[in-house]
């Protein structure tokens, strides 16, 4: 066991510890941790090792550092994205947005909504099964849960068939893009999501307002209709630290 320890490098031996006091409910959540001076007088190291250990906290998502006052035991309950269910036609059919399903009563406010019509590109071309220069209705948004930036959304439609639909502005309705694709005959019957992890790029993670070295999750989703046809293709950007992705289903 000593040797295990004494591997490891004295920054992270120290973030250990206080991970065991926040575990341990020495430290509740919105409590300020131990600063780097307190690191310091604490463990005889020097104010890197101090700043470096207080770093894995916050890009594990168990801190946040906030200028000028300190870092704090992260108080944000992680969002646990229900796959399945959010996405049933029991949800959107009935008018209820698909994050009602995740979020209950919490604040979600969406800002920063703009709805635009382009020409596809090749992947999104590829993706919605039209060819490339095809015009598309690309919806694109910010969700913020509880003060907290948490998903940035682009959806891309063709632009035909949402012309003059609802779809085509910031207020899609109760029940969102799916009920007014269902409205036009185009209602959603299966769904395919991928889902992958990588480093932002420095506007996602500004938007996103990550702690340095925070991943995202990337899910890309398609929307299909009983005949197979693609009426939606959607990418999302995650906050990976304010998400616990859960998927049930009979076997």
């Amino acid at each position: 066991m000593a040797a295990q320890e004494g591997s490891s490098p004295k920054y992270r031996r120290i973030a250990d510890a206080l991970k065991q006091a926040i575990a341990a409910g020495e430290f509740r959540p919105g409590d300020r941790l131990p600063g780097e001076n307190d690191l310091m007088d604490r463990h005889g190291v020097a104010r890197m090792t101090a700043r470096q250990s207080l770093g894995v906290l916050t890009s594990e998502g168990l801190a946040e550092a906030r200028k000028g006052a300190g870092v704090f035991v992260r108080d944000f309950q992680p969002i646990r994205r229900r796959g399945v269910p959010r996405l049933a036609r029991e949800q959107w059919g009935q008018g209820r947005s698909v994050w009602a399903a995740d979020v209950a009563e919490r604040d979600l406010v969406v800002d920063a909504v703009t709805v635009d019509e382009e020409q596809a590109s090749g992947d999104v071309a590829a993706w919605l099964g039209i060819a490339p220069g095809d015009a598309v209705t690309v919806r694109r948004r910010r969700f913020v849960l509880d003060g907290k930036p948490v998903c940035l959304s682009t959806s891309y439609l063709p632009a035909g068939l949402v012309a003059g639909s609802a779809i085509t502005q910031p207020d899609t309705g109760a029940g969102g893009t799916y009920a007014r694709l269902a409205e036009l005959g185009a209602a959603p019957a299966r769904f395919r999501e991928e889902v992958r992890s990588r480093m932002p790029a420095p506007e996602e993670a500004d938007r996103l307002r990550l702690p340095a070295g925070t991943p995202v999750l990337l899910i890309s989703r398609t929307a299909m209709t009983a005949d197979g046809r693609t009426v939606e293709a959607n990418e999302m950007i995650l906050d990976s630290s304010a998400y616990v992705l859960e998927y049930g289903f009979d076997a």
